[in-house]
């Protein structure tokens, strides 16, 4: 009789840590996806050619990344990780919690509207993502969210503010995809985010729900 698959049962194990030497080989080929996708989308992320742009063997690849949708979320984790080094040295300025973060958001937006190629490939592969690729998924979620909290400022956010953070990063992802897919304008996008974010200022000042 099989074994009894439990939750605990399917977590994978703790990854050690990259050598130095490892983690130049993972920066190489996260570069090379990014130009691949840069310039021919989601259908240009092909794991051959990568492993040839990257200069590694292909089952090296296949070690590193399973699949193109773990490489073109791994590469999203990649892209926010910059965004986030950014922001730290040139921090949002707006008064609010809700304008600092309205303003991350777009300046965040407007990098992706730079490469609209790569941003397709990046929100494709989260949208087909399935639960093998969910702890990758739950990285660039964590970053996003880690991105929200710091541009809010000020000590650790309260439950009704992350609760309104997770509000405010579902509007985000719903306005890129709307955005990518011809549905939705810049101002528009604009106009979505802003109006999510005042929920950061209603949860912070005590509003309706914050209790």
């Amino acid at each position: 009789m099989p074994a009894e698959v439990t939750p605990e049962s399917t977590v994978r194990p703790p990854v050690p840590p990259l050598t130095e030497r490892q983690e130049a080989r993972r920066r190489r080929i996260l570069e090379a996806t990014a130009r691949l996708a840069g310039r021919g989308g989601f259908d240009a992320v092909q794991m051959r050619e990568v492993a040839e742009a990257s200069e590694v063997a292909l089952g090296t690849l296949y070690r590193y990344f399973p699949s193109k949708i773990h490489l073109l979320v791994a590469t999203m984790q990649d892209q926010l990780e910059r965004l986030h080094g950014t922001l730290r040295e040139r921090p949002p300025a707006g008064e609010t919690a809700a304008e600092r973060v309205a303003e991350t958001l777009m300046r965040a937006f407007r990098a992706l509207r730079r490469e609209p190629q790569l941003a397709d490939a990046m929100v494709r592969a989260v949208i087909f993502a399935d639960r093998g690729v969910a702890a990758e998924v739950e990285q660039v979620s964590r970053q996003t969210t880690a991105i929200i909290v710091e541009a809010m400022g000020g000590d650790r956010p309260t439950p009704g503010q992350l609760a309104a953070v997770r509000v405010v990063e579902h509007t985000w992802h719903a306005a890129l995809v709307g955005w990518l897919s011809g549905r939705a304008s810049t101002a528009q996008v604009k106009a979505d985010i802003e109006t999510a974010c005042r929920l950061l200022d209603l949860r912070e000042a005590g509003g309706p729900g914050s209790a």
